[in-house]
């Protein structure tokens, strides 16, 4: 292959230089086809660090760490250790090499069940020797010898347990990569991507290679892509953004360094690399650039080498706009030096860069080898301060000595991966000699700087970790998430998909065509019948005066509508979702033609059982299919205020909500409190309610929401619930999918549930740290009246104490009266808890409600819009007492379709009924009612449900099952499962109305007990 000659000579580093008479030259970097003599069997350098004061095992320099004094303002960088890991036989272990790559792979499964893997470091290709090394000796080379070239490029694998602290090579099936340096890897789910690099024949095809490691032998496959994409190239950079978008940019074809923006959308069949053409000031050309992905979606290209050979200093931040714009824009702060061939990777919202080549023999060293961007602070840190200017230390080619830790990161083109909170580096390049250690650090900063919505139970098991203890005790959580990509809409119309339910009883999905994405299993339904139809007597009675309050109010009388009983045609309501019947064109209901139709195919995107990529789109999350969500997208060269907030994450470090979402929100390891003390106090609760209280007070009664966003029906105090929806379709954090989707909770946050307390305390922590992107309205049980009666209050006496119990009780109760009622979804979807019942005919009658309101104080709009349900199916119509209680009443199909037309909606979107499958169409699909609690009351065996509404306004149920109960132990009888989980003595006496849709006594009476 003839290259540029002139790019070789440019590189004067004599750790990459290559000889001049050596073939195949590319801008100094050359993969001899002979490995040589490992520089490392020499390596003296390592052995001397090992054998320093700095040799830990990780858990050991946590502890360390945890004993340095407090730290006032952003973290400095930590330092490193090296870790003695360990090995069955010495080819288990990756050996001396550089250019190699170093990916964190989650773990698979939980903790303590059959087939966990815990998390892992995967490290694959690299040079594993040097030729014409004039340190083959063990002397390190002078800046004046001559060049190395790299050779013994390789394909192995090689994983690192972080929990045992081992290493092991690993032969995947399948067709292994090409032997190759200087090529990219990142991880998507539990499968690491490599693309690029250059081999003993030059540089390696720009296919992309995925080891799937999901199964506990892992295998290789290679993607088919279409299309043109970004070409061969080595030296550039690649970065899983936003769990979705798979980013390379920049490096060099052989020929000059690039700075080109390439795309692949992992949720998009066929898969297709596209250019992107970024706004903004973005990077020069250049290689040996790092970029590394924020879990909310930002990428950090940091440094790199330009045409000219002149390392780079600068970040760059790229981020993707609502309506699909890329943007760069300059990260702030001042870097403590320029850097290329270094490593770099966020811990939360900290870039941790390492080591790094300055050209001309020099090495990045002193207290700049280590540094971070703290992007919630926006500046750099390096190991003694932060940095206002940049660092001019000592960048001889050869200057051992000084700090011992800084000399241990005193290296080039090594590879880096995080875990948790924990940084590990292995391997590269420090004065002509391959390095084989393994070095980790803890960014003791991840607790105060995080979401504490991110899983971080690092920072609280850190706290438990021993010297010599396995590494790896840190709470890792498995991001399991899934993709779903519905069809185009109609412009304008708003559409329903089939419904997707996780994996029950341990099945997997296995294909993703719309034959087999149905859901799972018969539901039972005879259990508890006779239990359910028990009379709901005492929550009519606690409306009933409530009710006759508010009628007494109305200043011109009630307006009763006339009862429309036209013994029109049945048309029943079936639970199994395959098509929406359209209104008659002649009716006198009919909606605008683009009005809400059923989606005709299911949406959902699964495991395959074979495939190249059919495993990525699996771990995506459900919701990415809307990556046009919440984006930072700031960032113009004419701006630096506003490049300062491309990366602004103003965070309180002790604040109640960050405590609250750090202790509750754990979708994957939330376990019911042995002691059933809560974990706030009364002055802590009391903040936490006045800072969601300003919000509430600030936002209209009906609030203006946009698309995509996640719908939530009741949860009744069902905390294990609400953390099994966040683990199967993400959570509301920036490790989940805050960033590209909304939630909206439809209210009965509290009553007949165990967990009240966490249920209504995480949602208000999560409106404070995402006011614009949690949204809560207002249920019936958000009402003094009514939880004093079914649990709410009884809980909080019950674990905070009486006298503090009540005090919490009153306060919380005074905040629900600030709660929203509504919410309007693109002006073509209203969300409410209950209903329309006979009065509200327009939204503005909701608008015009002033809060703070009480039930008592409130209209007969109030207690519509809380309390009215639709009746028994589409062919009961008009209006109809409700079984609920005296005055209140339920709407037929002929009201749904009144009110969508006189507002100009397309689909109503309440809760208050449980129904079995989770969501229930009503109005010809033009309501549907939304359950998320599953098992209501311990005997409903109803699934749960939320909705995933996307930008092109395609809904998209989303279910779990109730969970079996565990029988291994009398404690964990069916009995006591139910105990832990519903207020089963409380519902016994005042039984729940009785879940919609399941099959009743057949009567006549509406007063009999089936009604009520």
């Amino acid at each position: 292959m003839d290259l540029d000659a002139s790019m070789a000579a440019t590189d004067h580093d004599p750790a990459v230089q290559s000889a001049s008479s050596a073939p195949a030259e590319m801008d100094g970097e050359q993969i001899g086809e002979q490995s040589q003599q490992p520089a490392g069997s020499q390596d003296t350098s390592t052995a001397a660090v090992t054998g320093s004061s700095t040799t830990t095992t990780a858990p050991q320099q946590v502890a360390q760490a945890q004993q340095q004094s407090p730290v006032v303002g952003p973290r400095h960088a930590p330092t490193y250790s090296v870790v003695n890991a360990n090995m069955d036989k010495k080819e288990d272990g990756p050996g001396p090499r550089c250019g190699h790559t170093l990916t964190n792979v989650a773990a698979v499964g939980e903790e303590g069940t059959p087939g966990y893997i815990g998390p892992r470091l995967i490290l694959f290709g690299g040079a594993t020797a040097l030729e014409g090394n004039s340190a083959s000796t063990g002397t390190p080379s002078s800046a004046g010898s001559a060049g190395i070239r790299l050779a013994g490029a390789t394909a192995d694998v090689h994983c690192y347990d972080v929990l045992t602290n081992k290493w092991t090579r690993i032969t995947p099936f399948g067709e292994p990569p090409t032997p190759r340096a200087a090529h990219v890897a990142t991880a998507v789910g539990t499968m690491v991507v490599i693309q690029g690099g250059i081999g003993p024949a030059g540089l390696s095809a720009e296919d992309l290679h995925v080891l799937d490691l999901t199964q506990q032998r892992p295998r290789w496959h290679r993607v088919v892509v279409q299309g043109p994409g970004p070409g061969p190239r080595y030296g550039h950079v690649m970065a899983l953004v936003g769990q979705r978008y798979l980013m390379a940019i920049g490096g060099n074809d052989g020929k000059r360094p690039l700075s080109d923006v390439w795309a692949l959308d992992t949720a998009a069949k066929p898969y297709e690399w596209r250019k992107l053409e970024p706004e903004g000031e973005g990077p020069p050309p250049c290689m040996y650039a790092t970029a590394s992905a924020r879990s909310d979606g930002l990428l950090l290209l940091c440094g790199g080498r330009d045409a000219n050979s002149v390392p780079l200093a600068s970040a760059y931040g790229l981020a993707k706009h609502r309506d699909g714009r890329w943007e760069w824009a300059i990260a702030p702060g001042v870097s403590p030096s320029p850097r290329y061939q270094h490593a770099a990777v966020f811990v939360n919202a900290r870039l941790h860069v390492s080591g790094g080549a300055l050209g001309g023999g020099r090495m990045v060293e002193d207290s700049s080898s280590v540094a971070v961007l703290d992007t919630a602070a926006g500046v750099w840190c390096d190991t003694k301060s932060v940095v206002t200017s940049p660092r001019t230390g000592r960048y001889s080619a050869d200057a051992a000595g000084g700090d011992a830790a800084v000399e241990l990161t005193r290296r080039c083109r090594h590879a880096a991966a995080a875990v948790g909170d924990l940084i590990f580096i292995y391997g590269g390049l420090r004065g002509g000699v391959l390095l084989d250690d393994l070095l980790v650090a803890e960014d003791l900063a991840a607790a105060e700087t995080t979401s504490a919505a991110s899983h971080a139970a690092a920072a609280a098991a850190a706290s438990n970790v021993q010297a010599g203890r396995a590494l790896g005790r840190y709470g890792f959580v498995d991001e399991r998430t899934r993709q779903t990509m519905p069809e185009a809409a109609p412009d304008g119309s708003v559409v329903l998909g089939n419904p997707v339910a996780p994996p029950v009883n341990g099945d997997m999905y296995t294909d993703i065509s719309t034959e087999n994405a149905m859901l799972s299993g018969p539901r039972r339904t005879n259990k508890g019948v006779e239990y359910l139809v028990e009379a709901a007597a005492a929550e009519a009675q606690a409306i009933s005066a409530t009710l006759a309050a508010a009628k007494a109010r109305q200043v011109n009388g009630e307006v009763e509508l006339p009862d429309r009983d036209r013994g029109a045609e049945a048309t029943p309501s079936g639970k199994q979702i395959s098509s929406l019947i359209k209104p008659d064109a002649a009716g006198s209901n009919n909606i605008a033609p683009a009005g809400v139709r059923l989606h005709h195919r299911a949406v959902v995107v699964a495991a395959e059982t074979g495939g190249a990529l059919g495993g990525m789109v699996r771990q995506l999350s459900i919701d990415q299919f809307e990556n046009e969500g919440r984006r930072v997208s700031y960032g113009t060269p004419e701006s630096a205020t506003a490049a300062r907030k491309l990366l602004d994450r103003q965070m309180s470090i002790n604040s109640v909500p960050k405590k609250v979402v750090a202790h509750l929100l754990k979708p994957r390891g939330w376990k019911p409190p042995v002691r059933r003390q809560f974990f706030l106090d009364c002055n802590e609760i009391a903040d936490l309610c006045d800072s969601a209280e300003r919000i509430f007070s600030s936002e209209p009664s009906v609030l203006q929401l946009k698309a995509p966003i996640k719908i939530f029906g009741d949860l009744h105090g069902q905390f294990g619930d609400l953390m099994r929806l966040f683990d199967e379709y993400g959570s509301p954090s920036t490790a989940g999918d805050i960033a590209y989707i909304d939630y909206l909770f439809l209210g009965d946050y509290v009553d007949r549930g165990q967990h009240s307390l966490e249920t209504i305390t995480l949602l208000l922590a999560l409106k404070v740290e995402y006011p614009n992107n949690v949204h809560l309205i207002r249920g019936n049980h958000e009402a003094a009246d009514i939880n004093a009666l079914f649990g709410f209050r009884i809980e909080c006496i019950e674990r905070m104490g009486e006298r503090d119990g009540i005090w919490v009780w009153h306060r919380i109760n005074r905040l629900f009266n600030w709660l929203p009622l509504a919410a309007l979804i693109e002006k073509k979807i209203i969300c409410m808890h209950g209903g329309i019942g006979r009065s509200i005919n327009h939204v503005e009658q909701i608008e015009s409600l002033q809060r703070p309101i009480t039930m008592e104080a409130g209209s007969i709009v109030l207690m519509d819009l809380l309390w009215s349900d639709p009746t028994e199916n589409d062919s009961v119509e008009g209006l109809r007492p409700n079984a609920r209680g005296p005055g209140l009443v339920t709407f037929g199909p002929d009201r749904v379709m009144e009110f969508c037309n006189n507002n100009d909606l397309q689909l109503i979107v309440r809760a208050h009924e449980c129904v079995m499958d989770g969501f229930e169409r009503f109005a010809q699909g033009h309501l549907i009612t939304l359950f998320s609690a599953t098992n209501y009351c311990g005997t409903a065996n109803n699934a749960g449900a939320i909705l995933v509404l996307g930008r092109d306004l395609v809904v998209v149920p989303k279910l779990i099952h109730p969970l079996p109960p565990a029988i291994s132990s009398p404690e964990a009888s069916p009995e006591r499962h139910i105990e832990d989980t519903w207020m089963q003595e409380l519902n016994a006496n005042r039984p729940p109305t009785p879940t919609r849709g399941r099959p009743q006594v057949i009567t006549n009476d509406r007063g009999a007990l089936a009604w009520m």
